[in-house]
Formats: C-alpha cells, structure tokens, sequence
C-alpha cells in the first residue's frame, strides 16, 4: 500500500472515529476476495468487457467506492445515499404495480456499516418477495443505484451503464434530437441559468432538420406544457431537449417563428444522426478583417491544444496576426491538461486552477511553460454550453488578466475532474475526488464564469445569422472593428 493510499484510508478512519461510526468493510486501496482494489479504475486501452445484471452486490459496491473516495465521502453522510435509493426502489415497485406493504425504510443510525447492513437485508427480503422477473430484478437495482449517484448532487457524478454508452460514443454520429437550445445539458442543475425566451439556436441534423426547425424558432410547448413556470425553467424542458440514449419517447414541441410569426406544431423522435461535418470539427479558424483570427474550440479533447496552436500559425502565415477571438461557446470541457497547455500560450508561471481535498488541502495546476507564447490579444467567447474544462479556461483567462470575455455566463459545472472507476457488473462509476477553485480560489461550480461583456444570443439574432458577441469581441482587438 502507498503512502498516498494510507493516508487516505487513515484520513476515513479519523473521520469515522469523529462522528462515532463504525468506517466501510474496504478502504482505498485495500482489496476484496478477489484480490482487486475496491475502487479501481478500468484496464486503460482494454475494450469495454461485456456488462452483467446490476445486483445489490453492485450497489453494495458503489456505495463503498463512494465513500471511500469521493471528494467528501468520508465526511458526507451516507444515510442520504441510502434514503435516496431506498425512494427510488419503493417508487419502481409502484411503477411495476407491485408495492408491498413490507417497503418501508429501516430506521437508520449514521453507523454507515450497520446501516448498509440493515439496508441490504431489507432489500434482499423484499426481492425475495417479488417475482422471479430478471428484468423487474434489474430495473430495481438500476434504479436503487443511480439515485444513490444522484443523491451526490454533483454534476460530475454519473453512473454508465447499458445503451447509456451509444454508438455514438465511438463514430462521428450523435445522439438527440438534432438541435441545439438557448439552454444547456446543465441548465436543470442551476436555477436561473437560463431565461425565456427559450429558442433553438442551431439545427444539427437528425429530427430536428427534418421537421424544418430553424434557428431562431422560439420554442413555446415542451410536450404540451411551457418550458417556463413565470422566468423558472422546468426540468422537463431540459431533460426532453437533451434526452440520454437510449430514451425512444417522442417529444412534442410547438414554435413561434418570429419573422413571420407562424406557429408551427412538431414531434421530433430522439436517435442516432450524422450531424454536419462542420459541426463535428473540434477545431474550425477563420481570418478576419483587420488581422484578426477566429477560432472555434468544440471541445477539450486529446490534442485540442496542440490543434488550436496549429491552426492559429496557418492562420498567421498568411499574415501577422494582431488579435484571437478564441470561441469556447457551447464548449463541454474534456481534460485539464490540454487546458494548461492552451493556457501556456497567453502566459508561463501562472496558477491556472486549484483541485482541493475536503479537508481544504489544494493541488495547484499551473500553465505549460514548455508552449511558446503567442503574445496576441485574447478575447473568449463563452454561454451557458461552456462547462467544466471550459469553465477552468474561461476562469483563468479572467482571474490572470489574460483577455476579455465576452457572451454570457458559463454553465456553473465545473465539481471537479471526474475519474473512471469500474464496478463489479462491468459498469462505470465516475466522480471526481477533488473539486474546482478558479485561479483567485473563488468556486465557479454552480455560479459559472461572468463575462467581462455580456451579450447574449436573441431569437432574431438566431434567425438572421447575426452574431453579436463576436461584433464586440472585434471592438475590442486592435484593428477590430465593429
């Protein structure tokens, strides 16, 4: 065992014996029956092995990867994951038209070991009640165990499981209903992120592009009921306009078209679809007047920086160059790493974020000083889609004085970089064991990075192609214009 893993198990221990609970059967590090780490990470590279029936056994497992390495787990506590999944069983049994008058939740005492005890003899006996239905069995698991992930209400907590990895993890198709939204994935996790009007603000293809949406269609009904309560967005609206694979339920919207004032009525079935290849580019650069590049950064991925970099000297070939509008807007993160890399050419030696224990114990992530710097005025344009690595970007280039932002305010999920680890059914838990502080250690999880100029996206700029952040970006560049 590592020094880094004794500590971790010793820090469990300690704070076990300070809120006088017995602590979890395995700490990290330490080893099951079969000799393998209770919480360990998938066999890098490896194909995916083919995934076996969620079980208590797999709930059991989670729940000590949980709390053994989760950013708070040995200090949250666990009766709030067990109450949670305990709603969630008792819920689908209704669903399934098969309550029982046995279900109810054990009283639980904050012992997380004595509780998780009482929990599973709970839930063994009522399944013993049940049918012999493998099909109810796993629907009943799942449903147990992802409640228990979202019970962490923590936007980088997920559990993938089944069709929740679609095809389209590994091509260039997508999943969803072809569009794009005035609204981000995120926006149900963050109450006023979002106002109304809500309004498609680019159609990708798929059920989108077939129905003839547009942008700037101002989207009035989601599934016959308004996407706003007053300026309070439903959940609904969101989880109908990014719905997860592999839901088949249609969604019925109806449109305003502002320009010519038709409303239209249009059922849009989620799937699979090859978007616009333009679309699917991570990286897209342009040269503007006055010297002025433009580029496009879809995502953090593998290489994102090094592409940036590339596309900005072919850009500069063709002339000096006197300013970049680096556009991070519907940007969904990806890896730290290659945000410290891109980072590295605007400035060196600078704390580009902080990833922080529970106990306030900081890891500091610093600029790649090995990238030559570009020495160009920066301006960033972010929204409500820039998330998690983009909001590490975006906050640094902020706090460090490196540029202007321009647009509106990200999205607020930025928790922490989320870790793979691999259950025992061959299924994926991820979350993150430290959490995000921008570079003046303030915490833009939940509150997003605000813009230095906001100006937001309208229905009829949509409509017409217009694009406002960029016409102020320009101002604000030598040689721009507006």
């Amino acid at each position: 065992m590592s020094a880094r893993t004794a500590a971790a198990g010793l820090a469990l221990l300690l704070a076990a014996a300070c809120t006088g609970q017995t602590p979890p059967r395995a700490l990290p590090g330490q080893t099951g029956a079969s000799g393998a780490p209770v919480c360990a990470p998938p066999a890098p590279g490896a194909p995916p092995p083919a995934e076996t029936p969620t079980t208590i056994d797999v709930i059991e497992h989670a729940y000590l990867c949980i709390l053994s390495t989760y950013y708070s787990g040995a200090t949250l506590d666990a009766r709030t994951l067990l109450n949670a999944g305990f709603l969630a069983f008792t819920q689908e049994l209704n669903r399934s038209g098969l309550d029982l008058a046995e279900a109810t939740m054990p009283a639980l005492s904050g012992d997380r070991t004595a509780d998780w005890a009482a929990f599973e003899k709970l839930y063994r006996r009522l399944t013993d009640l049940l049918p012999q239905d493998a099909k109810l069995r796993e629907r009943l698991a799942a449903a147990t165990l992802q409640a228990i992930v979202d019970a962490l209400d923590d936007n980088h907590a997920r559990w993938m499981h089944g069709a929740q990895r679609p095809p389209s993890s590994y091509d260039d198709e997508q999943y969803g209903l072809g569009l794009r939204a005035s609204l981000g994935p995120q926006a149900g996790r963050a109450p006023g992120a979002a106002l109304p009007p809500l309004f498609v603000t680019a159609v990708l293809g798929g059920a989108a592009e077939r129905a003839g949406l547009r942008p700037g269609d101002v989207i009035e009904s989601v599934g016959g009921s308004a996407p706003f309560v007053g300026k309070d967005l439903t959940a609904a609206a969101v989880t109908a306009l990014y719905p997860r694979y592999p839901q088949a339920e249609p969604v019925r919207l109806r449109v305003l078209r502002p320009d010519t004032g038709r409303r239209l009525e249009v059922t849009l079935k989620p799937g699979l679809f090859q978007p616009d290849p333009d679309a699917m580019r991570l990286v897209t650069a342009e040269r503007l007047g006055n010297g002025v590049a433009r580029v496009r950064l879809g995502g953090f991925g593998p290489d994102a920086a090094t592409r940036v970099l590339k596309a900005i000297s072919r850009l500069n070939a063709g002339g000096t160059l006197t300013g970049l509008v680096l556009d991070l807007r519907g940007n969904g993160g990806g890896s730290p790493d290659e945000v410290g890399r891109l980072l590295g050419a605007f400035a060196h030696g600078k704390v580009t974020a902080y990833q922080c224990a529970a106990d306030g114990a900081c890891e500091t992530m610093r600029t790649d000083d090995r990238v030559t710097l570009l020495g160009l005025p920066l301006v960033v344009l972010t929204d409500r889609g820039c998330a998690s690595a983009c909001e590490h970007f975006s906050a640094a280039v902020k706090d460090l004085g490196l540029g202007k932002l321009v647009g509106t305010r990200t999205a607020g999920a930025v928790s922490g970089p989320a870790r793979p680890y691999l259950l025992s059914n061959n299924t994926i838990l991820s979350f993150p064991s430290k959490h995000h502080l921008a570079p003046n250690r303030e915490v833009v999880d939940r509150v997003g990075v605000a813009p230095d100029h906001h100006v937001p996206l309208t229905p009829e700029d949509a409509a017409a192609g217009r694009d406002a952040a960029l016409v102020k970006a320009l101002t604000l560049l030598p040689g721009g214009s507006a």
